[in-house]
C-alpha cells in the first residue's frame, strides 16, 4: 500500500492506494466519529463489493446502513439524491454518522453532495472502484449532481476524510470503463507533467492489459498531481481550473446527447482533442503535437471525435460551463505539451473551427 496526502491543514486527509484494501476495516474505523456508518453504492457495485466492506466493519462493532442506488449517470439527479436522504432520516443518522461512497464517479459525487447537505454537513470517505474515480473524482472534494441544462451544476465543495483506492476492484471493471479512466490519467500529463505523459505513452498497453504495477503507478502519479493542485487551490480560483482540460467541450457532449450515452472519460477525450485543435489554431501546438495526442488517445481506445451536435448546440451548452465569467467563455488550452492555461476572449469563429475539425457533422 502507498499513502499520499492531500495537504489542507486541519482538513488534510490520506489517499491509500493498494491491493486487497476493501476488507481492511482498520483503515476506515479511525475516521468514523461514531460506531455507525452508511455505505452508499449502486446496484452493480453492491453485488461485487458491498459485503467486502460491510462485513469487516460489522465485525469491528460498527452499525452499517446499506443504501443501494440505481446504476448510471442518468441517475445522478435530485430523485436519487433524495433516496440517500430518505434512508439517513429513516435510520436516524446524526451529524456524526459517516457516509462511505463505494463505487465510481457518480456514486462518489452524489454521496459527497449528500454528505455536504445532510444536517448541514456530515463526514464522508471515498472508496472508489473505477479507474476514473481512483485517479480523479474521489480526490479534491468536488461533489455534485447533474441538471438537464448542465453537468455537475448543482453541488458543493466538501472534502472526504479519507480515500481508499483498492486496485483489485479494477479487475471487474468493463473495458470501456477502464479506457474512460485513462482519459483523466492522460489529462494530468498534458496539463502539468510531461514526464508522466511520456511514461503513459510507453505503458498504455500495460494499462489496458490491467498490469497491476502499471495501474498502481498511474493511480499514484495521477493522485499526486491532483493532490498538489487541490492543496494549492482548493476551490478552483486559479490553478485547479486547469484540471478541466477537455471538460467544457466534453460536458457539452454529455448533456447534449443525454446523460449516460457517453461515459464521462469518453467525452473528456473528445473534448481534449477539441482543446488541442484550438491550441494549434492559436499557433501554440504543431500538427505533430496534435497527432501525438490523437495517437495516444486512440491507443487508449478512446474517441477522438465528438458527438454529432451542431456547432450552435455545442456553444449553447458550453455557456453553462462553471468557468464562464461575466458571460465570457473560458477554456483550458495547451500552450505546449505538459503545460496548460485558462484562456478567455477567443473568437467564436476559431472555437467553431476547432469543433468542426473534431466533429464532422457539426
Amino acid at each position: 500500500m502507498e499513502t499520499l496526502t492531500v495537504a489542507l491543514g486541519e482538513r488534510s486527509y490520506p489517499i491509500h492506494v493498494g491491493r486487497a484494501l476493501l476488507r481492511k476495516a482498520d483503515l476506515i474505523t479511525p475516521h468514523l466519529r461514531q460506531a455507525k456508518a452508511a455505505i452508499v453504492t449502486n446496484s452493480t457495485v453492491a453485488d461485487l463489493y458491498l459485503q467486502s466492506v460491510a462485513e469487516p466493519l460489522r465485525g469491528a462493532g460498527v452499525e452499517v446502513i446499506e443504501i443501494i442506488l440505481p446504476d448510471g449517470e442518468e441517475f445522478k439527479d435530485w430523485p436519487t439524491l433524495n433516496l440517500i436522504f430518505d434512508a439517513l432520516l429513516q435510520r436516524r443518522c446524526e451529524r456524526s454518522t459517516t457516509l462511505i461512497a463505494l463505487g465510481g464517479g457518480v456514486v462518489g459525487d452524489i454521496t459527497g453532495f449528500a454528505a455536504a447537505c445532510y444536517q448541514r454537513g456530515v463526514p464522508f470517505l471515498q472508496v472508489p472502484t473505477s479507474l476514473l474515480a481512483q485517479v480523479d473524482s474521489s480526490v479534491g472534494g468536488k461533489t455534485a449532481i447533474n441538471h438537464p441544462l448542465g453537468k455537475n451544476m448543482l453541488g458543493a465543495f466538501h472534502q472526504p476524510v479519507m480515500v481508499l483506492a483498492d486496485t483489485d476492484t479494477l479487475a471487474t471493471l468493463p473495458d470501456r470503463q477502464l479506457s474512460a479512466g485513462l482519459a483523466e490519467v492522460i489529462k494530468y500529463g498534458l496539463i502539468r507533467d510531461l514526464p508522466f505523459l511520456e511514461w503513459i505513452e510507453r505503458n498504455v498497453e500495460r494499462l489496458l492489459a490491467r498490469d497491476a504495477p502499471a495501474l498502481a503507478e498511474a493511480i499514484c502519479r495521477s493522485c499526486a498531481n491532483k493532490a498538489e493542485v487541490v492543496a494549492a487551490d482548493e476551490r478552483e480560483s486559479g490553478e485547479r481550473a486547469l484540471l478541466n482540460l477537455g471538460h467544457t467541450f466534453g460536458h457539452a457532449i454529455e448533456t447534449g446527447v443525454g446523460y449516460g450515452q457517453w461515459l464521462h472519460g469518453e467525452a473528456v477525450a473528445a473534448g481534449i482533442m477539441m482543446a488541442v485543435e484550438l491550441s494549434a489554431l492559436l499557433g501554440w501546438l504543431a500538427s505533430e503535437d496534435v497527432e501525438r495526442v490523437e495517437r495516444l488517445l486512440l491507443r487508449a481506445e478512446l474517441p477522438v471525435h465528438g458527438a454529432p451536435l451542431t456547432v450552435d448546440r455545442y456553444l449553447e451548452l458550453m455557456q453553462h460551463d462553471k468557468k464562464v465569467e461575466d458571460g465570457q467563455l473560458r477554456l483550458v488550452l495547451v500552450p505546449k505539451l505538459g503545460t496548460a492555461r485558462v484562456v478567455s476572449g477567443i473568437r467564436r469563429a476559431m472555437i467553431e473551427q476547432a469543433i468542426r475539425r473534431r466533429c464532422t457533422n457539426a
